[in-house]
């Protein structure tokens, strides 16, 4: 009886080891799966740059979709989610777009304000919001970053304030059924494949950043 109690505790104990084991392996590639999201996160952070050069080539819907859905999650205040994206895969658009921005810097400018970029994500906020120009800067943030993870160029293209202030810019607002008289152009971010070198970081300045320990 003695014995057979005592084989009993020995395959308990042997079970529990094994769980143990188990479990902790399973926490180990857990840690070590989370630190390797974290240091591709950092990467990604540290190594995105504004790309001024693009091909034709339109990336895939599912990776413009994925890259808007990481839009959606930037922060806003008080979650109001104040922004709006809009997302310009229409070559016509596109191009109508181009135009309304190079018009911002006085007539007879016909250059591509969008670097040849055949992709345009259009970010507009809520100006009823108190955050709307915080929370719109964010969503563009998370945009530029989500391009780069995806292995895409991208650059944040100032002038859709104005754009959307002209007349045909809310002409196309009104198309989408937003308010125009509610909804403030905060930026455009413009993607695509980068055509040619990537573009290298520049130093960064000094004291650009103040410690209080």
């Amino acid at each position: 009886m003695k014995k057979l109690s005592f084989l009993m505790f020995v395959a308990v104990a042997v079970l529990m080891a094994s769980c143990c084991g188990e479990k902790c392996a399973n926490k180990a590639a857990d840690e070590n799966k989370n630190e390797t999201a974290m240091n591709t996160t950092m990467n990604d952070l540290l190594t995105r740059r504004s790309v001024r050069s693009y091909t034709d080539e339109v990336p895939p819907m599912e990776v413009i979709e994925e890259i808007c859905k990481a839009g959606t999650y930037a922060p806003t205040g008080m979650n109001k989610q104040s922004p709006i994206i809009v997302a310009v895969t229409n070559r016509e658009v596109r191009d109508r777009l181009s135009k309304l921005n190079g018009a911002v810097f006085g007539p007879g400018n016909d250059r591509d304000p969008f670097y040849g970029a055949p992709v345009v994500l259009v970010v507009l906020a809520d100006t009823t919001v108190f955050t709307w120009k915080e929370d719109g800067s964010l969503v563009m943030g998370n945009l530029l970053n989500a391009c780069h993870a995806k292995g895409l160029g991208s650059c944040w293209i100032h002038r859709a304030k104005e754009v959307f202030e002209t007349e045909e810019g809310k002409a196309i607002l009104r198309d989408l059924g937003i308010d125009d008289t509610k909804y403030v152009g905060i930026g455009n971010c413009i993607l695509g494949y980068t055509a040619g070198d990537y573009p290298e970081a520049r130093p960064r300045k000094e004291n650009y950043v103040y410690w209080i320990k």
